[in-house]
């Protein structure tokens, strides 16, 4: 990510953790349908704990990932994860999204997860990215979008906690709600053909795996990560906070369902930049 930007979740070890339990409990629904040709040189922008870059190299085995990050002390972390997983096809480097050290149209594809809400010109991004890839070859981007969540019981106290969340990360210069606006972004990059698909996580008890995994070690605990800048800057208070949190726990439990969507797009690089929409 932009040295300049802010990750509004913070390096924590809960936070590792966190982004781990999001792309366990989100291979299928995210992943399921990425699969590169043999061959393929694929650059990953933003790979932080390597967490979304285990799938990827396990579903190619047969293609080379480059997987950058400005973060140091997370591609340690993505390596070791990627050694654990015996996968060989990675290689790692320390990059600036908006400084890549590559030649132009080097990658046949790029993978975007999960970065470009934290950074404050996310159209700059992506037209570096564009420039490292190859005429015709493809972008995947995923983001999620804070305002397309939905659950039961209804709660104003677990609204406003995550409004919290939703409005510190814009402090900080990135935008949670992105992942409408995937589509006008690529195209107005420069990007063809953009293609944008919900991917919704609905989740009640018979998921038990998804009540866990996604409900209350992704999302909850997302939203937690924020409770000390929240309450610091007088956004909420302490009450309010508690009663919020609380709330979302409870659509956890049986008689209770959550609802989040995340969104897919994938685009071409036409020739001259040209775009068809």
């Amino acid at each position: 990510m932009e040295k300049k930007s802010g990750y509004v979740h913070g390096y924590t070890n809960r936070e590792n953790e966190r982004l781990v339990d999001q792309a366990n409990a989100l291979v299928e629904l995210l992943h399921g349908d990425t699969v590169y040709p043999p061959g393929s040189v694929i650059l990953e922008a933003g790979c932080g704990v390597g967490a979304q870059t285990i799938t990827l190299a396990a579903t190619s085995p047969r293609t080379q990932f480059f997987s950058v990050d400005i973060s140091r002390d997370l591609l340690a972390l993505a390596r070791e994860r990627v050694k654990a997983a015996h996968s060989g096809n990675v290689r790692f480097l320390q990059a600036d999204i908006f400084d890549l050290p590559f030649g132009d149209e080097t990658f046949d594809h790029v993978f975007v997860c999960f970065v470009l809400e934290h950074l404050p010109r996310p159209g700059e991004a992506l037209k570096h990215l564009k420039r490292v890839l190859k005429t015709g070859g493809s972008i995947t981007v995923i983001e999620g979008d804070h305002g397309s969540v939905y659950f039961h019981p209804e709660s104003h106290f677990a609204r406003k906690a995550i409004q919290c969340l939703i409005d510190l990360q814009a402090a900080a210069g990135g935008n949670s709600l992105i992942g409408r606006q995937l589509y006008p972004l690529l195209c107005e990059s420069g990007f063809s053909n953009a293609r944008v698909s919900p991917r919704m996580v609905y989740v009640d008890s018979s998921r038990p795996e998804l009540v866990e995994g996604f409900t209350k070690n992704t999302f909850t605990a997302m939203v937690e990560g924020v409770q000390g800048r929240a309450l610091a800057e007088g956004m909420i208070d302490p009450a309010a906070w508690e009663r919020g949190v609380a709330d979302l726990y409870r659509t956890a439990e049986p008689d209770g369902t959550f609802c989040y969507t995340f969104f897919k797009a994938v685009a071409t690089k036409g020739i001259s930049g040209k775009h068809h929409v």
